[in-house]
């Protein structure tokens, strides 16, 4: 019996060290597989980075977006929310410097964000100042801060082209084109083209940008070049830097701004010529009628055609009523009748500059319906307005001419690879997106 003593002892030992490295391998295996199952899991676990409005996380707020009333202000806003009046006049105060809240007016977008409780704590109001402009109100704590923001801004390169059937902004809708092209052109070529004169079958390229916000459209961006076909002549536009400015000129070189705009005021219809016998509606005689009558709503701005300075203003009961005379050089003069009212600061002696807002469009002295009676006066003289021949401004200088015309040739071609409008009519879009800008604390 004693002699099985030291075999059986080391068979024992022999069992336990072989059962010491199985388990030992076994472990190590589990650690090896757990090893490569652990990035799996780890990326199965990714959370989607959270959707943000203004900066702030949408799903950890509850959100109302609203438009604001007439006559509704900061503290009528904020009170329905619970906001205290003494936490109101603290965030006016805090405004100051970054956002005048008197500013805030009707129909303007805003969004409240509410905490997920019980009781719809608000935490943030936003103001939207415009389509890009925002303002953030923070709430949630005592600071009561104010903090301006910017949505991103979506830039894209476009070309379009169109027919005018009855008028250019028509030709623009009708084209499913941002009819702001319309008013953006008619400033272009204010020297160039009378827009009231244009006819059915005239015709318009474009470059241009236009901006987006959110996926809609905010406005135009700049237009880097146009054609317009005006009764079968060819006028082009080509935007150009010149010494740190930038303006539009024809394919010489020649700046398209005169020394008068073509009309003083925008999309209207002329309801009376210059003639030297017009039967008046209202004295029911025949007279000379010495200018030119736009028919326009009430309350439509009137701009000086040119710079000068303002020598009359006055008003006539039984003639032109509210009426203003601009001296533009020792040459022209210019007169605007009929005014529902002045335009702030107009008073003899004061100087305007072209294109300057002078006045509204109405009907006082003698007048049947709302019009501007417009004048030119030449040594004295009234001429007929619409014939009026204005000197050009500078034009591209020499040493910038080498570099406009490598700029103009790039345009042209780009021009010339827009369809001239016949039977098609549909915008050909030639870019999508090219630049954005970032946005702020979005």
């Amino acid at each position: 019996m004693k002699k099985w003593i030291p075999g059986i002892v080391l068979a024992v030992l022999i069992i336990v060290v072989v059962g010491f490295f199985i388990i030992r391998k076994n472990t190590k295996s589990g650690q090896e597989d757990l090893s490569v199952t652990q990035p799996i899991d780890s990326v199965a676990k990714v959370l989607p980075p959270p959707v943000l409005k203004f900066g702030l996380p949408v799903d950890s707020f509850v959100i109302e977006n609203k438009k604001v009333r007439r006559n509704q202000n900061l503290s009528d806003i904020l009170v329905k929310y619970g906001v205290s009046y003494q936490a109101i006049d603290q965030l006016a105060r805090n405004a100051k410097g970054v956002f005048d809240v008197r500013r805030i007016k009707a129909g303007s977008a805003y969004s409240m964000f509410l905490a997920h409780d019980s009781l719809h704590t608000p935490r943030y109001f936003i103001y939207e100042d415009s389509p890009v402009d925002y303002y953030t109100f923070d709430l949630s704590g005592d600071s009561l801060r104010v903090k301006a923001g910017q949505k991103p801004v979506i830039t894209k390169r476009k070309v379009a082209f169109g027919q005018i059937n009855s008028s250019l902004w028509n030709a623009m809708t009708d084209n499913n084109l941002n009819p702001i092209l319309a008013i953006d052109l008619s400033e272009i070529y204010a020297w160039t083209i009378d827009f009231f004169g244009v006819q059915r079958g005239d015709w318009f390229q474009i470059i241009y940008d236009e901006n987006y916000v959110d996926g809609k459209s905010i406005g135009i961006g700049t237009i880097y070049a146009a054609r317009f076909n005006n009764m079968g002549d060819d006028y082009y536009a080509f935007n150009f830097d010149q010494d740190g400015r930038a303006d539009y000129f024809d394919e010489d070189g020649k700046s398209l701004r005169k020394a008068f705009l073509k009309a003083p005021l925008k999309y209207s219809r002329i309801s009376s010529r210059f003639t030297n016998s017009r039967y008046h509606p209202i004295l029911r005689i025949r007279r000379p009628h010495h200018g030119v009558d736009y028919a326009a709503p009430t309350g439509t701005p009137v701009h000086s055609i040119g710079d000068g300075v303002i020598t009359r203003r006055g008003y006539q009961a039984r003639g032109g009523g509210n009426y203003l005379y601009i001296k533009h050089n020792s040459v022209y003069t210019t007169s605007y009748m009929h005014l529902s009212r002045f335009a702030r600061g107009m008073h003899p002696g004061v100087r305007v500059k072209q294109g300057q807002l002078i006045g509204y469009v109405g009907m006082t002295g003698l007048a049947t319906g709302p019009h501007l009676d417009f004048r030119v006066y030449k040594n004295g003289t009234a001429v007929d307005p619409l014939k009026v021949k204005a000197p050009p401004v500078e034009p591209v200088k020499k040493e910038n001419m080498v570099r406009f015309e490598e700029h103009r040739d790039s345009l042209m071609n780009e021009l010339m690879t827009i369809p001239i409008p016949g039977n098609e009519t549909d915008q050909i879009p030639v870019a999508d997106v090219i630049h954005s800008t970032p946005a702020d604390n979005q």
